[in-house]
């Protein structure tokens, strides 16, 4: 990447954070990869934004194809209906920056056989044939999830989850650690209160919301808690809830729960208390340049006056008593009344 503020650098307007002292060594992430499972209103944006920032590889999961439905979101167009999500996003997306590796699998990853294919993957899918360096989950129902977490425990990998409500009006993002925050099991949804039968938490008959903005809004909070980890600066978030009714945002950390069913979670939980580390967010404090005081000509004449040497002429506020009812005359002279006792 070249830091040269040129029209033709694609990379001038990120390598500016590193010159303005907001990142260390952004060309770093170069040398990271990615999964992102499921590539539809989330994960087709992230993916955009992460080869738009340069990462170095993605690895794209899915298997639906793009229908009409899918035009009131981002990223898709009208000419790739009918296409695998996989292969028209991996077309978009070379196309924006080919300086990204990008490969796509087409397939179901909660099958046995793809599941064992998507261990290896995070195993050996990394840049030169070594272990990626986050999972990025961008799907819509819970098989998935658990999947995915189920993986990441037995392979104590590092994951963020993602997810927009049925109603398309707030949504999440959580950022997982293998036995230093919850997994997905340790914190179980109401289907695993309804014994993992899903359907049972479904409306039959309902077609679920989409907003392209709010899946655009989850979207940009997980690629930038990507990039926060990442090239380490700011503080990452754990678990970043956001309800577009009430313009609301909760930032939290949730514990990883001792009694957790899954007992690789358990495993991952004991290693990390034999490694003595903390669980505080990554943070990098940006020291801001202190502002030197200008002097301006007072054209105007204005002078800042000390309240206890204020003149006669001058009436608090609290001491006239208006209604709508008064009259322009009765205001004048309410005011020279006051003024007289001054």
């Amino acid at each position: 990447m070249s830091d040269e503020a040129a029209s033709t650098n694609p990379y001038s307007r990120l390598m500016a954070l590193q010159k303005m002292g907001i990142v260390d060594n952004y060309e770093q992430i170069r040398n990271y990869s990615a999964i992102i499972v499921g590539v539809g209103g989330v994960g087709s944006v992230t993916a955009e934004m992460l080869v738009r920032c340069g990462i170095g590889k993605l690895i794209l999961y899915d298997y639906d194809k793009i229908e009409s439905a899918n035009m009131n979101r981002l990223f898709y167009t009208p000419e790739q209906i009918g296409m695998e999500k996989v292969a028209a996003a991996k077309q978009t997306l070379e196309k924006i920056n080919p300086d990204v590796k990008i490969e796509i699998h087409s397939c179901n990853i909660t099958t046995s056989e793809n599941y064992d294919k998507f261990l290896d993957n995070i195993e050996h899918g990394g840049i030169n044939g070594d272990r990626i360096s986050i999972i990025l989950s961008c799907v819509d129902n819970y098989g998935a999830r658990m999947t995915i977490n189920k993986a990441c425990n037995k392979l104590n990998q590092i994951w963020m989850e993602s997810g927009v409500s049925e109603n398309a009006m707030s949504g999440h993002i959580q950022f997982i650690i293998p036995g230093e925050t919850a997994c997905f099991s340790c914190a179980p949804p109401l289907v695993v209160a309804e014994e993992g039968n899903e359907k049972k938490i479904k409306r039959e008959g309902v077609c679920t919301a989409s907003l392209p903005t709010t899946m655009g809004v989850i979207a940009g909070f997980l690629a930038q808690n990507f990039l926060k980890w990442s090239l380490n600066f700011g503080e990452v978030s754990y678990l970043l809830n956001y309800n577009a009714l009430l313009n609301y945002f909760s930032n939290e950390e949730l514990m990883p729960n001792p009694q957790c069913s899954d007992e690789n979670c358990i495993k991952c939980q004991e290693e990390f208390k034999k490694s003595g580390k903390s669980r505080k967010p990554v943070k990098k404090v940006v020291k801001e340049e202190k502002k030197e005081e200008k002097s301006f000509e007072n054209t105007w004449g204005i002078k800042i006056v000390d309240e206890s040497e204020q003149s006669a002429e001058v009436v608090e506020a609290k001491d006239i008593k208006t209604t709508s009812n008064m009259s322009l005359d009765d205001l004048k002279n309410q005011f020279k009344m006051l003024s007289s006792k001054k």
